[in-house]
């Protein structure tokens, strides 16, 4: 039974060349590198309940640890496919559904601030 070739995102194949030039590096350099990669990724998933990017922050994360580890990897991989299938999907939107969208992001931001206002919500800390 024969596999049928694998999906790969465009970034397979730079991810690829980078980590023939990582495993030239020193030991040290690549503790440090894993260091700091896990320290991204773990800023990243705080950023989900945090404020902050952490969809451009945990595939950085994920990408240094990738040099190293199979399992992060495919991880990334599995993210960079998904990402690449929203981006096509949202180039795909039909003029209406962008429309609906943009009037649901603008109903959001009306409805908080409503909230705000109704609920007399601080914005700012009391100093």
């Amino acid at each position: 039974m024969t596999e049928a070739p694998r999906e790969q995102s465009r970034w397979a194949d730079r991810l690829a060349e980078r980590r023939e030039r990582y495993k030239e590096r020193g030991r040290l350099y690549r503790i440090a590198f894993v260091s700091a990669g896990v320290a991204v990724t773990l800023v990243g998933l705080a950023m989900l309940v945090l404020p902050g990017p952490a969809l451009v922050v945990i595939p950085i994360g994920l990408a240094m640890l990738a040099m190293e580890f199979a399992w992060a990897e495919a991880m990334l991989e599995k993210a960079l496919m998904q990402a690449e299938k929203a981006q096509a999907s949202a180039k795909e939107a039909t003029p209406r559904q962008k429309a609906l969208t943009a009037l649901a992001c603008v109903l959001l931001a009306i409805a908080a601030v409503a909230a705000v206002l109704t609920w007399d919500i601080p914005i700012l800390p009391d100093k």
